[in-house]
């Protein structure tokens, strides 16, 4: 097949010393400071789960997936090389540092920080921004600064956001409140999409506590299943229904779980007489007019939900270069899981909901 792939989700390397390039020899103590305040965060709770997971899977996938070896993980010429050989045309990369868990703390210094780290991915897209679409994050800590910085980074090109998925990590209100009207206001403007990558969520600190396996085998998978909760409080909570123009990706969440869930909450309006005062449609109604999913080789949710979520809300990824990555074979695999499947939905969920979304 010669068509279009484009890989809703994909990473890149980003180093402190990388985004220290951007930042004034004033400000550098400060970040190393907040920086290794971090890291000893993520030493803890879910943070320690997070990296000794994903050490053990790289120590056992070392033989047969070295993608995170390559330099295409942290070069953007050698990343081009990489999607050449996978027959992959564009990606939207999501950078492995978590920038909202600690630029909020560098005194003295947050906005050049927030603007620092952004302008390094930008240098990243800069080989080939039709290519490369890195999503720029914004810290919702200061409001107003994330007004502004959706508004500089919309102005150098911006094609994607990333935000928080749970604001409650940091002790902030969750998103129904008043108090995010301005800055969902003004990314509805510029028609760009708020991504929501799950991942390490520290409110899962006491489960990966109380998790009594080697690797938090417990915790890991209720990762994804509580984006029941950031779904919930974007549309049950009205956020959709004040701001209908918003594009909204979740990234990883998987497939088939949420077409249980849209089931459900609309049964709770229906038939079980549950009340949500702040939205006038079903919530299925708002998931389909706004909420598009990214999934990288699930099958099963693919071949028996995909009318259910909707064909124009999921997208393919290939998530290099983590473990499960479909590199180098992601032709052969989208082949396989794609069996059956007509070429108009195909060709939506490998490509065309991707240029769609992201304005390619």
């Amino acid at each position: 097949m010669t068509e279009r792939l484009i890989s809703a989700d994909s990473h890149v390397k980003m180093t402190h010393d990388q985004i220290k390039r951007y930042l004034p020899q004033h400000l550098q103590e400060a970040y190393d400071t907040a920086a290794a305040a971090y890291e000893g965060r993520m030493s803890r709770g879910t943070g320690a789960a997070n990296r000794a997971g994903a050490t053990q899977v790289a120590a056992q996938i070392a033989a047969s997936n070295a993608a995170f070896t390559r330099d295409g993980y942290w070069d953007p010429v050698a990343r081009l090389s990489d999607m050449d050989a996978d027959g992959v045309e564009a990606e939207v990369l999501y950078s492995e540092v978590s920038a909202f868990r600690y630029l909020a703390t560098v005194e003295d210094g947050v906005n050049e920080t927030v603007r620092a780290f952004n302008d390094a991915l930008a240098d990243f897209a800069a080989t080939d921004p039709k290519r490369l679409i890195v999503s720029y994050q914004i810290p919702i800590h200061d409001l107003d600064l994330a007004v502004a910085e959706v508004t500089r980074v919309a102005n150098l090109g911006a094609k994607s956001l990333q935000m928080p998925v749970f604001p409650s990590e940091f002790g902030l209100p969750d998103y129904f409140d008043e108090c995010y009207t301005p800055l969902f206001a003004r990314i509805a403007e510029t028609g760009l999409p708020i991504c929501f990558h799950i991942g390490l969520n520290t409110n899962l600190d006491d489960l990966s506590r109380r998790d009594p396996t080697p690797n938090k085998g417990i915790m890991v998978p209720v990762t994804a299943l509580v984006t029941a909760e950031a779904f919930g409080m974007l549309i049950m909570g009205g956020v959709l229904e004040r701001h209908p123009d918003l594009k909204v990706v979740f990234v990883e969440p998987g497939l088939a779980w949420v077409a249980w869930w849209l089931e459900t909450v609309d049964d709770m309006v229906v038939r079980q007489g549950y009340k949500f005062p702040d939205i006038k449609e079903l919530p299925s109604w708002y998931f389909h007019r706004n909420v598009h999913l990214t999934f990288i080789d699930e099958k099963v949710g693919l071949q028996r939900v995909r009318d259910l979520l909707g064909i124009s809300n999921i997208m393919w990824s290939s998530d290099f270069p983590h473990p499960v990555t479909s590199w180098p074979r992601s032709r052969e695999i989208i082949a396989e899981i794609f069996q059956g499947i007509p070429a108009d939905e195909r060709a939506a969920i490998v490509c065309n909901n991707a240029a769609r979304v992201w304005q390619l």
